[in-house]
């Protein structure tokens, strides 16, 4: 198995999260002057933002009837999402190249993603991202969730994407939260990098928004992700930039660079440039590469290959 530079856990810093208020109005407006600031208007633009979201996606699938055929032509489309159209110009043979950054399935496919990029020789290029830790909900024992971690890794995965157990932040038990956290940084070890779903649509304010996002990245997590994809809210602009704020003060307290990854909700070429935008604008143009910023999505892809195309 590979080994990954990760972000260490930290001391637990109640200091970091105390007399917190997010100004949501403040918040709303900010969103808005940072996406206007940056209009993308031209066709050319478009396409290049549609192809540089394609790069950052973790192209998903968590339905009840997963089986191996799923997971093996998602791989596929993974690995080469133009594959089923006839490109033969010339000018179009860059998008023979262009792959996504990770599939992500749930553990029993873990196994599944990885024989067939291994067939396909794009073990190298595309990540393995599996759910663990009683996703969606995480309302499991804490052993049974990092043997779920382990058992994901030792079947190929190279991320684990967890799900905090919201009843912790809904009732401010953040440093039983923090422990849980650090836990599962230890089971992944640096055999994987670690993505904590918060859960947005039911962390209850984005006061606890922003202050989950904090106790993740004290705790040992690579990324923040906004969502399960199963909540009834899902990723927004708002808590985007809610979270983005945790990230730059935690980089400020710590010089480390965290990753944000948005997931549920992310279906169109313009969701995917608003997005692209607000990151540029706050955390700057290094954090559009698969190492700090992902979408986690199942849906997008179809409106970028839409897009493209019809542009090609």
């Amino acid at each position: 198995m590979p080994e990954f530079e990760v972000n260490q856990p930290i001391p637990f810093e109640e200091s970091w999260i105390e007399n917190v208020h997010v100004n949501l109005r403040g918040l709303e407006a900010s969103v808005k002057l940072i996406v206007s600031s940056c209009q993308v208007t031209s066709d050319v633009n478009k396409v290049a933002f549609a192809l540089k979201a394609l790069t950052l996606t973790d192209l998903t699938t968590l339905a009840g009837d997963d089986c191996t055929s799923n997971v093996d032509r998602l791989c596929i489309r993974a690995c080469y999402p133009f594959y089923k159209h006839s490109i033969t110009n010339d000018s179009n043979e860059f998008l023979k190249k262009l792959h996504v950054a990770a599939v992500c399935v749930y553990p029993t496919k873990v196994k599944d993603a990885y024989e067939t990029l291994k067939r396909l020789n794009m073990l190298d290029e595309i990540q393995i991202a599996s759910v663990a830790t009683g996703f969606p909900t995480g309302l499991y024992p804490l052993q049974s969730r990092l043997d779920e971690i382990t058992y994901a890794i030792n079947s190929g995965a190279t991320e684990i994407d967890i799900v905090i157990d919201r009843s912790l932040v809904l009732t401010h038990q953040w440093k039983k939260l923090y422990e849980e956290v650090v836990e599962m940084r230890k089971a992944c070890g640096n055999r994987a990098h670690l993505k904590a779903i918060l859960g947005i649509g039911e962390c209850g304010t984005m006061d606890n928004v922003y202050k989950a996002s904090m106790i993740c990245m004290m705790g040992g997590a690579d990324f923040i992700k906004t969502s399960t994809g199963k909540e009834s809210v899902n990723a927004n602009l708002n808590v985007g930039l809610c979270m983005i704020r945790a990230i730059q003060e935690f980089n400020r307290q710590t010089g480390k660079k965290i990753g944000l990854k948005p997931a549920g909700g992310v279906r169109t070429v313009d969701d995917s440039i608003q997005w692209l935008i607000m990151v540029k604008e706050t955390l700057g143009m290094e954090y559009l590469n698969p190492h700090l910023f992902r979408f986690g999505a199942s849906g997008l892809l179809d409106d970028i290959e839409k897009f493209v195309l019809s542009k090609c």
